[in-house]
């Protein structure tokens, strides 16, 4: 029987799922922080290094208690439109995307998957290498765009 590799990068931040166990360096997980707001439309630039502060304690701990920047206010102030049930919420999709991403990278660290790029769509897709060139598909997510953070 195959056992995975749990994803590393440092010792930083830990996400858990069943029997896998993700470790991040801060920066790869502020990076994936960053890029999982993006991809749900809460974000659509990169963060200061106070909003960083503010994203990553909204995945860590589930809320902004004490915001240090305008990104934090604005989720206090957003936040019966940002939590719902858990498969709804922001907080559960940003965790989603972020341990969806290292999942990816370490099933091409381990050659099950291979990146290609799509010129026609201009993004990149993930190749199951023994099923020639299909490309796999990930589920859709949601969109934040109504509530998108923009820095004033």
């Amino acid at each position: 029987m195959y056992r995975r590799s749990n994803y590393g990068s440092g010792d930083d931040f830990v996400l858990e799922y069943g029997d896998l166990r993700f470790t991040f360096n801060e920066r790869d997980f502020r990076e994936r922080c960053e890029q999982a707001a993006r991809r749900l439309g809460f974000i659509d630039a990169a963060v200061e290094e106070d909003e960083a502060e503010d994203l990553i304690n909204l995945v860590v701990n589930g809320e902004v208690t004490d915001p240090a920047s305008g990104l934090g206010e604005h989720v206090n102030d957003c936040w019966p439109e940002l939590v719902g049930p858990s498969d709804r919420s922001l907080v559960h999709w940003l965790r989603r995307l972020i341990f969806r991403s290292a999942w990816l990278d370490q099933r091409v660290k381990e050659g099950e998957l291979d990146v290609r790029f799509d010129t026609l769509a201009g993004t990149f897709v993930y190749i199951q290498p023994d099923r020639g060139d299909e490309p796999i598909e990930l589920a859709p997510e949601p969109s934040w765009g109504r509530v998108a953070y923009v820095r004033r």
